[in-house]
């Protein structure tokens, strides 16, 4: 499951701001806002286009393993 600090680092990677993320997603900024500042929770499906916006500008999301917690990472 991705997690409002994931998302925050996706953005912060690809150099997007809320609005430019709610644009591509077609999930209302305050959502986006809510849901990255822990302030709410977010329906599965806003979350999936979220994901699927940022995966497709170039982020892989990473799960927490034995190395670390969660992540993310841009694609070359």
């Amino acid at each position: 499951m991705l997690l409002a600090p994931q998302v925050r680092m996706a953005r912060a990677g690809l150099g997007i701001s809320v609005r430019e993320l709610a644009a591509r997603s077609g999930v209302a900024d305050s959502t986006i806002l809510r849901f990255e500042t822990e302030r709410g929770g977010i329906l599965a499906a806003n979350l999936n286009r979220i994901q699927t916006a940022l995966e497709e500008g170039g982020v892989t999301f990473l799960n927490a393993d034995a190395h670390g917690g969660p992540g993310v990472r841009l694609k070359p």
